[in-house]
């Protein structure tokens, strides 16, 4: 097994080391070129996507709301990577880490722009009429039957990954934090999210989406409001640590208490793959969610997509690294959630650390739900619909053993089979970007149109 598990660590340290980073962070970098930094420029355009997705155009194809496809996406990106990942990124990387999670997240909206876009624009219709897409349906649709074999392995690296990183890694957090905040035996968090895990599935798609529509909204903001009034206690910390964040992401960062110094490729290669797993702009995962989306127009799914990895990344992993360098405690030694409780209930003594046991419970379970529906679509690319009750029976059942088994290994397993899901993607993404360029242009072109501002003013 020691044998097994040094092969598997050497494969992942490959795949996860400098050319990957630099490989998802290039792609990123040429699209917005290729997009002419669009993605930036429309941020504004993209929360006005938001809330008008909250109701469908009338007549569009899709399963449900584009604002619920892009809370679906959210809640599987919104996770342990914005509190245990940022803050581990922190301790080993120093608080320029930050900076470069800001740089590969305006970067990464280009990425996931282009994902979503391709999903859309390239999705089918399964035999129960229901709208599926995603970077195997665009490597399909879009490069053609010599490239199949492509999407195949996107959809199988992504349906055995699912059962890891978006399964048991997250049952497992959450009934540690559980466990460690009141007490709660792992046996009985496990079966409490198994139901609730089953009961959510058996309502598919629809159901996945109307949770997520409700849940995730709560806990972002619920999470932000927490951490901006830990920021107004330490309000006269503020200014220092925004000049420390950019002071060390240029600079080394000397040892000092419990932090052992920190070179600048340190903070810029811990800021990059902690940003990469938090939003997981590259993966491809997010295009899976949006094509269920009730959408004509592939670009405004793109649009509205583009801001998972804004919210994800810009404002929630924001605050928890905010949290951690105005508090003082990212320097004390400690990595992980155990850092984030710490800044936490330094703030807020006596149930701070009760406060992010709850905030990771539900991040993490939101997790489970989002990368449920992208397993399933894996796997039914792969085989077809009836693996549709299996899956999930199988999924649900996973939970448990999740919350009750000591998970190194299947980690270890699920991150390296995350980065194998990423390289199909960026393949397609570089060789389908005209398609991608031509789309966003013949839109915003017809945007532009006097007849088009004249059918907007008449709808006004």
């Amino acid at each position: 097994m020691e044998a097994i598990i040094s092969v598997i660590t050497a494969i992942n340290d490959l795949v996860w080391g400098p050319p990957m980073l630099v490989a998802i962070l290039g792609t990123g970098i040429y699209l917005q070129l290729r997009l002419k930094f669009m993605p930036v420029t429309k941020i504004v355009a993209g929360f006005v996507m938001i809330w008008r997705g909250r109701k469908a155009a009338p007549g569009a194809p899709g399963e449900i709301t584009p604002y619920a496809a892009l809370m679906t996406a959210l809640a599987a990106t919104v996770g342990t990577g914005n509190i245990a990942g940022v803050a581990t990124a922190i301790a080993v990387g120093g608080p320029g880490a930050l900076f470069w999670m800001w740089m590969t997240a305006l970067v990464g909206m280009a990425t996931k722009y282009a994902e979503v876009l391709l999903a859309v624009h390239y999705r089918e219709t399964d035999d129960r009429g229901e709208q599926i897409g995603g970077p195997m349906y665009a490597i399909k649709n879009g490069l053609g039957r010599h490239w199949r074999w492509l999407g195949a392995a996107f959809a199988l690296f992504g349906g055995l990954a699912g059962f890891g990183i978006g399964n048991m890694v997250q049952s497992n957090s959450i009934a540690g934090a559980l466990d460690a905040a009141f007490g709660i035996n792992p046996w009985v968090s496990g079966v409490a999210m198994a139901a609730f895990t089953g009961f959510v599935l058996l309502g598919g798609v629809k159901r996945i989406g109307a949770v997520a529509e409700k849940l995730v909204p709560f806990m972002c903001v619920g999470y932000v409001v927490a951490s901006l009034i830990v920021l107004g206690l330490y309000a006269d910390q503020i200014p220092a640590a925004f000049a420390l964040i950019f002071e060390s992401a240029f600079n080394p960062v000397a040892a000092t208490g419990g932090f052992a110094g920190a070179a600048v490729m340190m903070a810029m290669r811990y800021g990059v793959a902690r940003g990469i797993f938090s939003n997981e702009a590259g993966l491809g995962t997010a295009g899976i969610a949006q094509a269920a989306g009730q959408t004509k127009n592939p670009v405004e799914s793109g649009l509205i997509g583009m801001m998972g990895t804004f919210i994800d990344t810009i404002v929630v992993c924001t605050m928890t690294g905010l949290v951690l360098i105005v508090t003082g405690v990212w320097s004390s030694g400690l990595k992980g959630a155990a850092l984030s409780s710490a800044g936490f209930t330094a703030a807020f003594p006596g149930f701070g650390g009760a406060f992010l046991a709850i905030a990771l419970a539900i991040f993490a379970f939101t997790t489970i739900l989002g990368w449920a529906y992208y397993g399933e679509k894996c796997w039914e690319y792969l085989v077809g619909t009836a693996v549709e009750i299996p899956y999930r029976v199988l999924w649900t059942i996973f939970v448990l053993v999740g919350a009750v088994t000591q998970l190194d290994f299947v980690w270890l397993v699920a991150d390296t089979l995350n980065a194998f899901m990423a390289l199909p993607n960026l393949v397609s993404l570089l060789l389908l970007a005209p398609v991608v360029v031509r789309l966003t242009q013949e839109y915003w072109a017809e945007k532009a149109s006097p007849r088009a501002q004249l059918a907007r003013n008449a709808a006004k």
